[in-house]
């Protein structure tokens, strides 16, 4: 399969995806009993296009953009993040989460770097959750679908949301929504990155790109391809099996905790 056939196969009509989002945001968070969100906001690509998202379905007044930076946090992320806060025109609070971060691991001892990640990501959420009490407002999550798949987020942290309008795409169809959201082009270009600690990126952790992976994905996982199929297609074997074993590995991650069912007559 050669990169033009590959590309097709991640093809959207951007206009119909962003009416469709925003339908979707208007109709979930009125079910809800809503008409505001709340969303943490990066400066990356994912974030960006939810807050644009929430801007045009709900109205910029109506959005709150948090932004939590830890200590290690990059001056390129605060910026961006301002980038995107003074392009849409929502509201927003900048609520810093070194403090309390640091207290906890000044009580229980100093963790390895994925361990203070996970902890900045839940309390991040933490956060959010709190702010959506404030604001009266749902948490709209940021999680594509490339992420969802291959388990690349914290349980309960930056997975965790209310609704989320982008789950179902690809990090490769949301950079191209993104594009014709006119997101700002340095966000656009931006090497994806959670941000965790100095010089992090998500394609370093992964050891794969997202271009690569979704390519592989639309068909492993959309359109049930088998790997014998795949091989053909001329994915490479390594890939394929570090793919496959992502998305079987963090398949909790993608449900509810499971919950022990009692036979009857033991209750």
């Amino acid at each position: 399969m050669n990169d033009e056939q590959a590309d097709a196969q991640l093809k959207i009509d951007p206009e119909l995806v962003t009416e469709i989002l925003c339908r979707f945001l208007r109709a979930e968070t009125g079910r809800a009993g809503f008409r505001r969100a709340v969303a943490g906001l990066s400066g990356g690509l994912d974030s960006s296009v939810v807050a644009t998202l929430c801007a045009r379905a709900l109205g910029p007044e109506n959005v709150l953009a948090v932004t939590m930076p830890y200590k290690t946090s990059s001056e390129e992320t605060r910026r961006d993040s301002r980038t995107i806060i003074d392009w849409l025109g929502v509201r927003t609070i900048d609520l810093p989460i070194t403090d309390q971060v640091d207290a906890y691991f000044a009580r229980v001892g100093e963790a390895a770097q994925m361990r203070l990640a996970n902890k900045c990501a839940r309390e991040r959420m933490a956060v959010l959750y709190d702010q959506s009490a404030a604001f009266q407002a749902l948490v709209i999550g940021a999680s594509n679908k490339s992420e969802i798949l291959l388990g690349y987020g914290t349980q309960f942290g930056d997975t965790a949301s209310a609704i989320n309008p982008v789950g179902d795409l690809y990090k490769t169809q949301l950079r191209r929504l993104a594009a014709y959201l006119e997101v700002p082009e340095r966000i656009l270009a931006k090497q994806p990155t959670a941000d965790l600690w100095v010089g992090q990126t998500d394609e370093g952790e992964l050891g794969f790109s997202y271009a690569e992976a979704d390519r592989l994905m639309v068909l492993m996982v959309d359109r049930r391809r088998r790997r014998a199929e795949l091989l053909r297609a001329g994915f490479a074997a390594e890939l394929i099996d570090r793919v496959s074993t992502l998305i079987r590995r963090n398949r909790y991650k993608r449900r509810m905790p499971v919950v022990a069912k009692l036979p009857r007559g033991t209750r």
